[in-house]
């Protein structure tokens, strides 16, 4: 009996050096999701693989985007763009 269960366990193994995660998604984002990946041709995991990463991006976007905001407020003097270029020449 524990060969059959070895056996089996060494066919189960998938090795792969990406990370797995499972993911519950509500009925319409996965109908959502299915659809995206029938257009672009690619399997679901993949296509949901891209999306966090697009997601990722964007909030890292968000996050770059509130430090320079933060900067952009402290600034103390302003020049215009003639006076600017009239210093730089």
């Amino acid at each position: 009996m524990s060969d059959t269960l070895v056996a089996h366990f060494l066919f189960c193994i998938m090795p792969t050096k990406k990370r797995r995660l499972n993911v519950t998604l509500k009925k319409d984002v996965a109908l959502y999701l299915k659809k995206l990946a029938l257009r672009d041709d690619m399997p679901e995991a993949t296509k949901a693989a891209q999306m966090i990463e697009t997601a990722m991006e964007i909030e890292e976007d968000l996050y770059l985007s509130r430090i320079a905001d933060d900067r952009f407020a402290r600034t103390k003097k302003w020049i215009s763009h003639e006076e600017f270029w009239s210093k730089l020449l």
